[in-house]
């Protein structure tokens, strides 16, 4: 039992300790502004009633000129209330007393902050800058801004040293200060030299807080529509001055740009109505806004690709709800676009935003989702998927392990989802994710490993389930494309990071090697679990992932008899049908058709497949000293099943496949003949496990009589794919030029169909002038 609740704390610890912190974090503060919203709801009742009793409520008589105010009021009430002293009683007081200090500043923090509205707590989708609504009517006032009272405990100690014994709640501060900061910023930067930039960012009044804050609106309020001219001085000011005012207002306009033309039921500051408009905004924006940040918060980064930003300063809680705000944005700007050039910009700005963004984890976890959504459409150019994978990659080297571990689950969830549909249109863009995620797994090794080892493991599972389950439809869990496409995944993973000429430049064995071994028993498990013929294109899929692994890793994988399984098969040994179909197209194809079955067609490309496979699987141990010994099992077979293939009765009579075998055997023998050549001049013994290990090392494969003939194979594959690929794109030229010529004719019908409508209705006013 002891044993149970342990596993099941540290199963807690791992998976659902973070999230329920991070729960309780929000649920605390969610509580916490509550009860600072009662007890300002509380003080303003007790001045409403105050006021009632004092005589300037509803239906109290007014005050005589010789009553004291302050007669029914005690010593509570006067320091809660933060009242002006009458006029009167100002000019007999010869000196200012803390109290009186309290109410006038309090007066100054309600009419600066009025506009705050508590940004740390704003949610993902709802951007947390200015409000967009003209007024919200409600006082959100939680304290003095950070700003105003570090000024004031420099200018005046002895009162914020008051006011933090005697009215705490002034000091319950947000950590984003107030955007009018911004413009405070921005001002006072524009102004001063270099070297005071740091020291007077923050100092100035709050009278001069209220007034920049209301110049903004105002020229807000007045411009409501974007025009050429306002983006061009806003952007004239980011480029020149770095201004924060001007990146203030361009982001809310981007802000309403990004959801232009859509029916929320939210109004905006900005209303943009003009195309050319809206693309000056869009380039001025992903453009100058990291630019902006840079300057004033410029990014460190040391040579081990580690970045460093200074969130503890107050510049940058300052600007941390407008940087929320336009990444927010600029995400849902993502899931509109459908222009690959405006899309490649729009991603490209979010390479330079990453380093601002480390501390905020559920936003890049958004961003990340939608980018590898890009990076794995089907529909997604070429250029779009790089740029893409380069924000991802970015984010994983420059990310905590916890971070990047996400990163990598992410995109490998992209991938499989991506892999989904493969057909001879989508293959490349398949490839192509598939080796460029394969370089995020070797940024960290541990975090690599475990992630790897967890999907490895899945994949496995699933294969399990599939044997061990007498459905009659259980193996489709296996095979399909997704299954197919995880597999060799792995095996370019294992095949990148565990090279041997790579670990000799580092000093070190990759912590990936020993997942090749259950990598290797689980692909050869999956392929022989369904051995009928109409699977045989996936099996020759598998050996591929299989032999690239074997090849780049110098592993032994003895991948000849899973190939020989293919000759012992019905589909083989008798003699083909004749059929007119086209070849079967084995790239885009994991399964064969029931037309192709039995075929000449089929049998001519399962020849050419088992050719190459045996002769690559060969090639790899060409220059091994146990080659003859290694070739000698293979060409037995190969001649026995040649040898009943000659027979007249119910051998088989394909001559093409025949020819393929006999060419093959012969290059296996004179490759052996020349090992034992070499061989037999050597004078070590075989237990001598180092010279067997140099035996031809360095000696060229390719000038080995198997590799010679391997090397022609693939110049003549390598021709034949260029001209399918050829035919194939013009084939889609015809069916594009048809689809046009279809469009332009039931365009010139509906013209004469017109003309006709018309012609028929001039007849008929004819006829009728004839009757008449």
């Amino acid at each position: 039992m002891a044993k149970g609740t342990k596993k099941a704390t540290r199963k807690f610890e791992k998976n659902h300790l973070k999230d329920a912190l991070e729960k309780r974090k929000a649920g605390a503060k969610i509580k916490q502004k509550i009860q600072i919203k009662e007890k300002r709801q509380a003080r303003n009742a007790k001045d409403a009633e105050f006021l009632g009793k004092d005589g300037e409520g509803e239906g109290a008589a007014k005050p005589t000129a010789k009553e004291d105010p302050f007669r029914k009021m005690n010593v509570d009430d006067f320091f809660q209330s933060g009242f002006e002293i009458p006029e009167k009683l100002a000019k007999k007081a010869s000196k200012k007393t803390v109290p009186e200090k309290l109410g006038k500043r309090k007066r100054a923090a309600v009419e600066t902050e009025d506009a705050d509205d508590n940004s740390s707590e704003v949610s993902f989708e709802e951007a947390p800058v200015l409000s967009d609504s003209e007024g919200d009517g409600e006082d959100d006032l939680t304290g003095m801004s950070k700003g105003a009272m570090d000024a004031l405990a420099e200018k005046d100690p002895e009162f914020y040293k008051y006011l933090k014994e005697n009215d705490p709640e002034t000091l319950d501060f947000d950590e984003d200060a107030d955007l009018a900061e911004v413009d405070g910023l921005s001002g006072s930067e524009a102004e001063e030299a270099p070297k005071k930039k740091k020291q007077k960012k923050f100092r100035r009044s709050v009278e001069e807080d209220e007034k920049a804050e209301d110049e903004s609106d105002a020229e807000v309020d007045d411009a409501a529509e974007v025009t050429e001219t306002m983006v061009a001085k806003w952007k004239k000011a980011m480029t020149e001055q770095h201004s924060l005012r001007a990146m203030r207002q361009v982001v809310l306009a981007f802000r309403a740009a990004a959801h232009v033309n859509e029916d929320e039921g939210k109004e905006y500051k900005y209303s943009i109505s003009s195309p050319d408009v809206y693309h000056d905004l869009l380039l001025a924006t992903l453009k100058c806004v990291p630019d902006v940040l840079n300057h004033h918060l410029p990014v460190k980064e040391n040579a081990a690709g580690k970045v460093r930003v200074p969130t503890d300063s107050k510049k940058f809680r300052t600007l941390t709800p407008l940087l929320k705000s336009h990444t927010t944005s600029v995400h849902h700007l993502l899931g509109s676009l459908s222009d690959p050039a405006t899309l490649n910009i729009t991603l490209s700005s979010i390479t330079p935003l990453l380093p601002y963004l480390l501390s905020f984890k559920k936003v890049l976890k958004n961003i990340v989702k939608t980018v590898v959504d890009i990076w794995s459409e089907s529909s997604s150019t070429e250029a779009t998927r790089i740029t893409a994978f380069l924000v991802v990659r970015r984010l994983a080297v420059i990310g905590d392990p916890g971070l990047r571990e996400a990163v990598l689950k992410t995109v490998y969830q992209g991938l499989v989802k991506g892999s989904r549909n493969t057909t001879i249109h989508t293959v490349q863009g398949i490839n192509l994710m598939k080796n460029s995620a394969a370089e995020l797994w070797g940024l960290d090794p541990s975090v690599g490993y475990a992630t790897a080892f967890t999907f490895i493991r899945q994949l496995a599972i699933h294969l399990r389930s599939s044997i061990t389950n007498n459905a009659k439809e259980s193996y489709k869990t296996v095979y399909n494309w997704q299954y197919v496409h995880s597999l060799d995944f792995w095996s370019g993973v294992l095949s990148e990071h565990c090279n041997p000429l790579k670990e000799a430049e580092t000093g070190k064995t990759s912590e990936l090697r020993s997942l090749i071994y259950p990598t290797v028993q689980v692909t050869l498990g999956a392929m022989r679990l369904i051995p009928t013929s109409t699977y045989f294109p996936l099996r020759f899929h598998m050996m591929r992932s299989l032999l690239r692994l074997s090849r780049a890793t110098g592993t032994y994988i003895p991948l000849a008899p899973a190939i020989l399984e293919v000759l012992s098969s019905a589909e083989m040994k008798k003699s083909p049908k004749p059929s007119t179909l086209k070849g079967l197209d084995f790239a885009s194809n994991y399964k064969a058709q029931k037309a192709y079955l039995r075929t000449r067609v089929y049998q001519d490309g399962i020849g050419e497949q088992v050719t190459e496979l045996l002769s690559e699987f060969f090639v790899l141990w060409s220059t091994n000293i146990a080659f003859p010994e290694l070739a000698l099992p293979v060409v037995v077979m190969l001649r026995r099943w040649l040898k009943e293939a000659s027979n007249k009765t119910s051998g088989n009579k394909n001559s093409k496949v025949n020819s393929m075998f006999i060419l093959l055997i012969q290059k296996l023998e004179a490759n052996g003949k020349r090992i034992e050549e070499k061989r037999s001049k050597v004078e070590f013994a075989p237990n001598n496990r180092a010279a067997v290990d140099g035996f031809l090392k360095g000696f060229e494969w390719e000038k080995t009589p198997l590799g010679a003939f391997v090397v022609g194979q693939r110049k003549q594959r390598e021709e034949k794919t260029k001209m399918m690929e050829e035919g194939r794109r013009e084939e889609d030229r015809k069916r594009k030029a048809d689809k046009e010529k279809e469009r332009a004719q039931e365009g010139s019908d509906e013209d004469m169909n017109d003309v006709s409508e018309d012609e028929d209705e001039d007849s008929e006013a004819g006829f009728a002038s004839d009757d008449e």
